[in-house]
């Protein structure tokens, strides 16, 4: 089993303020110094348990990429150290080992010997990297002239071919065409479950929630949060919303869970609820039951514009349905100080059995980035209960109506009759 643990580990880089100084550095090494250190990373601790998925996010220049170097040895660290047990395999930056003037065949002989596999070992995977791969005959054309989605498919093969004891993955995934995505995601869930320690860095929030048992924010080169993933993925979002006199804040709500919310407060989510056709507040609701969300909004200062959104989000925090009064073209105009505003939208609940989340954003846009007056995950929990339905699997309530041909004048083009 593998485990991973990262104790006050930092990277720093000498910056020198000209040529001259780094060659006199070089020549009179007893010298006084004459460069400054840049810290990328400082001060980073955590332990990652055998078969533990945990999750790495963080914008741009947080030091994701500079973490999972050091954890695999592809760069040394200037403080502290990593200590890992295990079969390591590792996705970094793409084609990273990948010869360009070497088949992809021999490429995937030289990248397995690098990750502990034997010669004969990896003849005996090559047809299961082949077909995983689906890059047809260019397996034996020279990976220069690949595509980076081809080289992402080679490598995560070969990478996957055999159980590592860890899986390391930055953000390679990112690149290619969905299929191969998705793919990928379902071979990184076995191996989970097969007993895989996996240490993701992603942008993609589906992923780090539906895969990561643990979820760690990177900031400024500093390990600035970890925990529940949701709540983690929450907190980091907000941080990109966040702008001058606006403030973000973890508490815990009376449901149990970790609610984030951020926002310069010129206009806060006063109530929100969910009524029946009996203009019942309910916490449950039937699947596909008539359903008025209602949410009642009060301006704390002049709002030239007002835009409310709200998301859906099922258990693991992934979005089922999400919209906003912009692109409904519905948005309000100069709303005054103290003013209150109830927003109903009704729709049918077609959810699947489960429990439900809703996050409310007030802005002045389509989008939280632009005058964040309030954001607030978790701002509504509730169930939704199959009661008068046959049972189905999912989380969508999608009863077709069926028409079936039988006999050799069968086909695909609809009937008079189908479809109804």
């Amino acid at each position: 089993m593998g485990t991973i643990h990262v104790s006050n580990l930092g990277k720093a880089y000498k910056q020198y303020p000209n040529h001259w100084s780094r060659l006199a550095e070089w020549l009179l090494p007893r010298a006084k110094p004459r460069h400054q250190l840049k810290w990328v990373l400082k001060d980073i601790n955590f332990h990652v348990q055998p078969g533990e998925a945990v999750g790495i996010i963080g914008i741009n220049g947080a030091g994701k990429s500079t973490l999972l170097k050091l954890i695999t040895g592809t760069a040394q660290p200037t403080t502290g150290n990593v200590a890992i047990s295990g079969r390591v395999a590792a996705l970094l930056e793409l084609g990273m080992g990948f010869h360009p003037d070497f088949t992809g065949r021999q490429n995937a002989y030289m990248s397995g010997q690098l990750i502990g596999l034997g010669t004969e070992e990896i003849t005996a995977l090559m047809p299961q990297i082949e077909a995983f791969a689906e890059i047809g005959e260019y397996i034996d054309q020279p990976v220069r002239v690949y595509s980076s989605g081809m080289q992402m498919r080679l490598a995560f093969s070969v990478a996957t071919a055999r159980r590592p004891d860890i899986l390391i993955v930055d953000e390679a995934l990112s690149v290619g065409d969905a299929y191969f995505q998705h793919k990928s995601f379902d071979r990184i869930r076995q191996l989970r479950d097969s007993g895989t320690t996996l240490l993701i860095v992603s942008h993609d929030k589906t992923a780090i929630q539906s895969v990561c048992d643990r979820a760690i924010l990177l900031d400024a080169g500093r390990l600035a949060k970890e925990g529940d993933p949701e709540a983690i993925m929450d907190f980091y979002n907000a941080m990109l919303a966040e702008r001058e006199n606006q403030t973000v804040r973890q508490e815990e709500a009376a449901h149990g869970k970790i609610q984030t919310v951020s926002g310069s407060g010129e206009a806060t989510i006063a109530d929100i609820a969910l009524f029946n056709e009996q203009g019942e507040r309910v916490e449950a609701v039937d699947v596909g039951s008539a359903t008025t969300l209602r949410i009642k909004v009060k301006a704390m200062a002049p709002i030239p514009r007002l835009v409310l959104g709200y998301m859906i989000k099922d258990r693991l925090g992934q979005p089922m349905y999400g919209t906003n009064t912009a692109l409904k073209d519905m948005p309000l105009e100069n709303v005054q100080p103290g003013e209150e505003v109830v927003y109903s939208f009704a729709f049918p609940m077609n959810l699947g059995p489960g429990s439900y989340s809703i996050a409310v954003n007030l802005s002045s846009s389509e989008t939280h980035l632009v005058n964040n007056y309030e954001w607030r995950d978790l701002a509504l929990v509730f169930t939704v209960m199959n009661l008068s339905h046959e049972e189905f699997a999912g989380c969508t309530w999608l009863d077709p109506s069926i028409d079936i041909q039988r006999g050799q004048g069968a086909s695909l083009q609809p009937t008079a009759t189908a479809g109804a």
